[in-house]
């Protein structure tokens, strides 16, 4: 693992490894928890008031002695708002002290700084590290697995954090972006293939325009790769579409890894493929995303951070404007941690038929079931006497459906009975590549056409996109 070598950072990670080990040990008790969480909020909001031009004037008014990790409520929130607003103002250490700088796409908003410093980069990175090498043993033993890397590099913490990981794990990582000008499609299949890598990590969205490719270059995904594990993040995956995913590759999928570029990685998942809440790294509360009243550290509502790392930019009271349910660990893996999983978007939450339904609760209802799915799209819009209609558009691969009719009225009669509205499906041979635009502009942006409403923002971002994102380069 990488480790600072000198000044304050390596001081903090020496003392945070302990914890770490200790807290994966199952040998930290509560009480040493408890004062490491306090005597970090504490460190965090000196800091953060005394040298953040921004949190200077945002907590000026707050009686910072009286906030301990079980109650944070007099302090405000931050959004992202704010974030686009006062951009550099938000950091309380000088840039110089980050090793990385990275931003936010900017796809929905002004890009945003993220830089990271040594305690930031060993605090995220070690609970990833925890997570993989669990996983990997589950699946391999003692042989350390082979990984592409499909995601960003350029100002984005994707290569450099999962490629620390796999060296953490003793495994050879190939970073192969298929939207890289350099990489493209074919070349990425073409290293798959030639490198017999054995672990993907990629988006959900990735990982079904990468089986269209191979479909489409004539590579048969069990017989020509070695792929045993899906990793995948950065956009909402279900239960159900991680199903059709391992019926797609043939492979276990994980949904990996829960985090975002401002507030690094915030949950990790274990063998049973749940995920636990880095809970050595931040206050945990859930709110209630209309009011903003909090619940405590458990529950269901919006996920709202203070972190525990005294880095570059630590943020206090940060609503993630992500819909989670926290509950208490009941899980025999090798993970400590409250149990997190997440809904979706506060913003991707839909009206139909006089009812709103999340995200998360739309995609199940279409992809229950469904497999050998290469993607969705779901299309509203109103008849003639104002009743809301959907029609879902599910693109097949092929061979690996059964009985396609079969599976359309199968995807008719379940999602009409769950979200309550009249339901058409439409198997189709290509959908719209604003699809694959999910992990960078938003689910909904990219899986609904909601023609009740004039087109927002972030779809026409996802529009812009989308035009440069085919899979035949």
């Amino acid at each position: 693992m990488w480790l600072p070598t000198h000044g304050p950072a390596a001081e903090f990670a020496a003392r945070y490894l302990a914890l770490h080990r200790a807290f994966y040990a199952r040998t930290l008790s509560g009480a040493d928890l408890g004062a490491w969480r306090r005597r970090q909020l504490a460190t965090v909001l000196e800091q953060v008031s005394t040298r953040s031009p921004f949190y200077a004037r945002h907590l000026k008014q707050a009686d910072l002695s009286a906030v301990t990790p079980d109650d944070l409520t007099a302090l405000p929130f931050t959004t992202k708002a704010h974030l686009r607003e006062e951009m550099l103002n938000v950091l309380s250490r000088p840039l110089a002290e980050a090793l990385f700088f990275y931003e936010t796409t900017g796809t929905t908003g002004r890009a945003t700084p993220c830089p990271r410093d040594g305690r930031e980069i060993v605090a995220s990175n070690a609970h990833v590290t925890e997570s993989w090498a669990s996983i990997f043993r589950h699946h391999f033993g003692t042989h350390a697995p082979r990984i592409g890397l499909m995601g960003p590099t350029e100002v984005h913490s994707f290569g450099d954090t999962l490629g620390d990981i796999a060296r953490n794990t003793g495994s050879m990582n190939a970073k192969i972006w298929p939207y890289s000008p350099v990489i493209g499609f074919r070349k990425a299949l073409q290293l798959m293939k030639d490198l017999e890598l054995e672990v993907i990590c990629c988006t959900p969205g990735v990982a079904l325009t990468l089986a269209k490719a191979a479909e489409h270059y004539g590579y048969d995904l069990r017989r020509d790769f070695a792929v045993r594990l899906l990793f995948v993040t950065g956009e909402m995956c279900t239960p159900a579409l991680a199903r059709n995913l391992e019926t797609v590759w043939g492979a276990d999928v994980y949904n990996i890894l829960y985090g975002s570029q401002e507030a690094f990685v915030v949950a990790t998942a274990c063998r049973n493929k749940r995920m636990h809440l880095s809970q050595t790294n931040y206050v945990v509360e859930v709110v209630d995303p209309e009011t903003g009243e909090s619940h405590g550290p458990r529950g269901t509502g919006e996920l709202t951070l203070t972190m525990l790392m005294d880095g570059v930019k630590p943020l206090v009271r940060y609503r993630t404007g992500d819909v989670v349910a926290v509950t208490e660990s009941d899980c025999d893996c090798e993970m400590p941690g409250d149990l997190v999983r997440i809904v979706g978007r506060t913003l991707d939450r839909i009206d139909l038929g006089g009812r709103r339904f999340t995200a998360g609760q739309i995609e199940t209802a279409v992809m229950t079931g469904v497999t050998g799915s290469a993607g969705y799209q779901v299309v509203i819009e109103r008849d003639g006497t104002g009743q809301d209609r959907l029609t879902v558009r599910l693109e097949l691969l092929t061979g690996l459906t059964p009985d396609p009719g079969a599976l359309a009225d199968e995807v008719r009669a379940r999602t009409a009975d769950t979200l309550g509205v009249p339901v058409t499906v439409e198997l189709s041979d290509g959908l719209d590549p604003i699809v694959s635009t999910g992990a960078f502009v938003s689910w909904k942006a990219a899986r609904v056409v909601d023609r009740r409403t004039a087109t927002d923002h972030e779809t026409s971002v996802a529009q812009r996109m989308a035009a440069n994102r085919g899979y035949t380069n």
